[in-house]
């Protein structure tokens, strides 16, 4: 998966790990979020994922010139999984709508843990 601008002065192409460590950033920067947690959990255990890694807690899609994010995260105990959920859609889709250029239809938070 690539994203792709047109502009009129031509084309610019975006790699899916680009975007996924641009995503990735951006989710760490709400309040009350952890981590990034793997996509692929082994016997129920989710990974905390280090900060070079955060690219393996997105999946996008691109689907009709607009991105389809999916997020993998640990929250911090004792804090309002809504609130924080309704943080990570704004400021993720901001985030990319303005750095990029490219339109977000749907970003689907997925908490996997909960960290004292």
């Amino acid at each position: 998966m690539k994203g792709n601008l047109v502009t009129e002065n031509g084309n610019i192409f975006y790699t899916e790990d680009v975007l996924a460590n641009i995503i990735g950033l951006s989710t760490m920067e709400c309040y009350g979020v952890v981590g990034m947690a793997s996509r692929t959990a082994t016997d129920g255990l989710w990974e905390l994922l280090k900060r070079e890694n955060l690219s393996k807690g997105v999946r996008i899609n691109s689907k009709e010139n607009a991105l389809s994010i999916e997020l993998y995260i640990i929250v911090q105990y004792g804090t309002k999984i809504s609130v924080i959920a309704n943080n990570i859609i704004k400021r993720v889709k901001y985030t990319v709508e303005n750095y990029t250029g490219l339109k977000v239809s749907r970003i689907t938070v997925n908490v996997q843990g909960v960290r004292v």
